[in-house]
């Protein structure tokens, strides 16, 4: 079975083609969209936080809430990832400090991925 690519996972390949051509401010604004996608897919599979953004629609209280209650169900990396893309888009950092918050993204993204595609699976 093909695997779906995510809404992060084209954020995070757009990211890094930017990144590649030395345009921080644009890849950093990629990196924290394909965290914020990561962070909505997460959540839209889990019942109590989806029923939450039926009631209000995304907006940055609700990712937030959503990121907390995924760090108690995944762990405190997500929390911490969800810093780094905060800082990403807040901080004037250089491209080594980039890449260095880049892995928790990645790592984010690929969390979402498998949990997408799992339930796909399962439901197929």
């Amino acid at each position: 079975m093909q695997l779906l690519k995510s809404s992060a996972d084209v954020y995070l390949e757009e990211a890094d083609e930017l990144l590649s051509k030395g345009e921080v401010v644009q890849a950093s604004e990629k990196y924290y969209k394909a965290a914020e996608e990561a962070i909505k897919i997460l959540a839209s599979l889990e019942g109590d936080i989806l029923s939450e953004v039926m009631r209000k629609n995304w907006d940055t209280e609700t990712v937030i809430k959503a990121v907390f209650k995924l760090s108690s169900t995944f762990g405190k990396w997500v929390l911490d990832s969800w810093g780094s893309a905060v800082a990403l888009i807040t901080v004037n950092l250089d491209i080594s400090q980039i890449k260095k918050y880049r892995e928790d993204i990645v790592k984010l993204v690929q969390l979402a991925d498998e949990r997408l595609n799992r339930k796909i699976i399962e439901r197929s």
